[in-house]
């Protein structure tokens, strides 16, 4: 095993849940984990930018990467593809740099095939209704895409139980600290440790 390999952390959630933010949270106090920015073929929305919150691409565009084995994982997320470029995760873990993906539970699913030891969050919404009037509040989709995003909400909120911490955003801060926790606690295992810090146990156990 290489001993300075990262760690791959998964965050997972149905539109609406405040993943984004609790990760964005996260991330200003936790500078040393990558967060992989994610290729899309749905347009922008309002206020969103090329490479700093999706790289946004055609459908052809994004069929073409597909086919030439460019993504580490993809999958058709309310009628867009979504995927994971391998040259943002593979060359940072090798290099011994922790990486983040914020993807959906088809994505978490075929990541976990590629890498075992990857440590997965799914964040919950504290009810039903709270999700769609965190969908409403955004301002930017239609009636029509609401319905159907809360009726996808249920199917995706079903495979909770595939990841390894389930977090409820009922209340921000206590939700970023619990995850935040996560993070530390993971980069905190012995395994990860004894790794990173091998020429210093060999030198204290000399």
């Amino acid at each position: 095993m290489n001993p300075t390999r990262g760690t791959l952390f998964i965050v997972a959630a149905p539109s609406g849940a405040g993943k984004s933010s609790l990760v964005n949270a996260v991330l200003a106090k936790e500078p040393g984990i990558a967060l992989s920015i994610s290729f899309t073929s749905r347009p922008p929305r309002p206020g969103e930018r090329h490479a700093q919150h999706y790289h946004f691409v055609s459908k052809e565009e994004f069929e073409r990467m597909v086919a030439a084995g460019d993504f580490f994982e993809h999958a058709l997320v309310h009628g867009d593809y979504k995927g994971t470029a391998r040259q943002s995760v593979e060359p940072q873990l090798a290099a011994g740099k922790d990486v983040l993906l914020e993807i959906d539970w088809q994505g978490a699913r075929q990541v976990r095939e590629k890498v075992p030891d990857c440590v997965s969050v799914f964040i919950l919404p504290p009810s039903r209704q709270a999700l769609e009037t965190r969908m409403r509040k955004r301002g930017q989709d239609s009636e029509e895409t609401i319905a159907r995003r809360l009726a996808a909400a249920r199917e995706e909120m079903s495979h909770h139980g595939e990841f390894d911490y389930l977090i409820v955003n009922e209340d921000f801060d206590t939700a970023a600290e619990e995850l935040r926790a996560i993070f530390v606690a993971t980069r905190l295992r012995r395994d990860v440790q004894a790794r990173r810090h091998a020429a210093l146990i060999r030198e204290l156990l000399a």
